[in-house]
């Protein structure tokens, strides 16, 4: 087992591009065509206002968190995704608190995201780290398929 490092990627740098197509490969792979972002990445994560965090592992990209901050007052966790082969191994857990704390600094008061309630792995992790759920979004990803629109809000210091 090698040594897990969670990397912010930033928009100038050198490894952008294979970073940027390693993740394409993992997406692809885990969504639905109409869930994925295989084809607008690179435009997504050049916004603004949206971040990624992605787990190198063995010199490959094991995972990543897409997260942005429209305002504020929120943030939303847009993507978590763990290569298969490194799933159940606390890559996902490490990712979304990363995430959690990149979003907290920005001082935002809700972080919320959306999952399918059939995944019961990611909500069995969303609800460990606090996140409750708002309501159940019928059709979110597709007309049979719904979302539970989940949220953590930040505590008051």
């Amino acid at each position: 087992m090698g040594s897990e490092v969670i990397v912010e990627l930033q928009r100038n740098s050198i490894n952008w591009a294979n970073v940027v197509g390693e993740i394409v490969k993992i997406e692809r792979k885990i969504f639905p065509k109409h869930e994925s972002l295989a084809r607008s990445f690179d435009e997504e994560l050049r916004k603004k206002n949206s971040g990624l965090l992605y787990t190198e592992l063995n010199g490959e990209v094991a995972g990543y968190a897409m997260y942005s901050w429209p305002s504020s007052l929120c943030a939303s966790i847009t993507k978590l995704a763990v290569k298969e082969n490194y799933r159940r191994q606390g890559h996902g857990e490490a990712l979304l608190k990363a995430a959690i704390e990149k979003c907290k600094k920005r001082k935002v008061q809700r972080i919320s995201l959306h999952v399918d309630p059939l995944r019961s792995a990611a909500m069995t992790l969303y609800k460990k780290l606090g996140f409750q759920v708002d309501s159940l979004v019928e059709g979110y990803y597709s007309s049979d398929r719904n979302a539970y629109r989940m949220y953590l809000d930040s505590e008051s210091d």
